[in-house]
């Protein structure tokens, strides 16, 4: 027996946690959610269930939710594509999901598996943070899926006073428009049409696709319709400089990776798998020394 070992009642609590999705295995969620654990004295491992990697399909997500709760998970993250797939299998919602439709922390506790929406404080938190006095009279919106959803939301919560939401998607598109409106009023949210007529007018513009990522290479809009007086916020965090947010540098745009949210958001659901509160700053500055130093990230 290892004599430093500390009894077993005075061992560090912990986590099994994890994240949803497709095309993740560069995730810094691993990197994050383990760094602030081992800062805080817990004990959380954060593993990354791939389904393209493991061959997997949208079928295979109540399989997965079952084998968690049978091994003791705490919690998982979900992202792309499956935020509002995974709804249906799950006993509950925090007032949070449920008001913006998707998810992406699935809690499991007393039993049930609770799902709760972190994307709203995360994007939220990151535009507060990387542009507190952007104006907000008309934003142009590229997306309507589960993170649009969110996205949308907190920038109306922001006090956008037009969104225009655009997606190649009609049902998904109208959609998110039909629950903003109702949760926002009629005047606040509507279906883009004319994307060049849009951004004219617009005073900034947000990416809420997975465009931009390693496996979905490219630019949100024509580049050519970016203009100086622009913002740009873009959610993709992986590569952090993406293909529009270079092009909008380039044309002087301000702009806003998705470093912040991953970061804001990630906090908000390591909160919800352990009860113990995340150090912002110290996990910005954890998300910098992982996208910064390669070699040592987790993911």
């Amino acid at each position: 027996m290892n004599t430093e070992d500390p009894p077993f009642a005075a061992r560090r609590p912990s986590f099994l946690t994890g994240l949803i999705g497709r095309d993740i295995l560069a995730s810094r969620s691993p990197w994050l959610h383990e760094r602030e654990a081992d800062a805080l004295g817990l004990r959380l491992v954060y593993s990354l269930y791939d389904f393209a990697a493991r061959g997997w399909g949208e079928a295979d997500l109540p399989r997965l939710l079952d084998a968690a709760a049978l091994i003791g998970l705490s919690g998982l993250n979900v992202t792309h594509p499956y935020k509002q797939a995974i709804v249906e299998h799950l006993d509950g919602l925090s007032e949070g999901a449920r008001r913006i439709g998707a998810v992406n922390t699935v809690h499991f506790v007393g039993g049930k598996r609770i799902g709760h929406n972190t994307d709203v404080i995360g994007f939220r938190e990151s535009f507060h943070h990387g542009l507190p006095d952007a104006a907000v009279g008309s934003v142009v919106q590229m997306g309507a899926g589960g993170a649009g959803f969110a996205t949308a939301h907190a920038l109306l919560d922001l006090g956008v006073e037009r969104l225009q939401i655009f997606d190649i998607n009609d049902e998904r598109r109208t959609a998110l428009v039909a629950k903003l409106k109702r949760d926002f009023g009629e005047e606040r949210a509507t279906e883009g049409s004319d994307l060049e007529q849009a951004m004219a007018g617009a005073d900034g513009i947000v990416n809420a696709t997975p465009i931009g990522m390693v496996n979905y290479p490219g630019a949100a809009v024509p580049v050519d319709l970016l203009r100086p007086s622009l913002w740009v916020a873009d959610i993709v965090y992986f590569p952090l400089e993406t293909q529009l947010l270079r092009e909008a540098r380039r044309r002087g745009c301000r702009t806003l990776d998705g470093g912040g949210m991953v970061v804001f958001q990630a906090a908000a659901a390591f909160d919800i798998f352990t009860g113990v509160t995340a150090d912002r700053e110290r996990m910005l500055r954890s998300f910098v020394e992982a996208v910064t130093a390669p070699a040592v990230r987790a993911a």
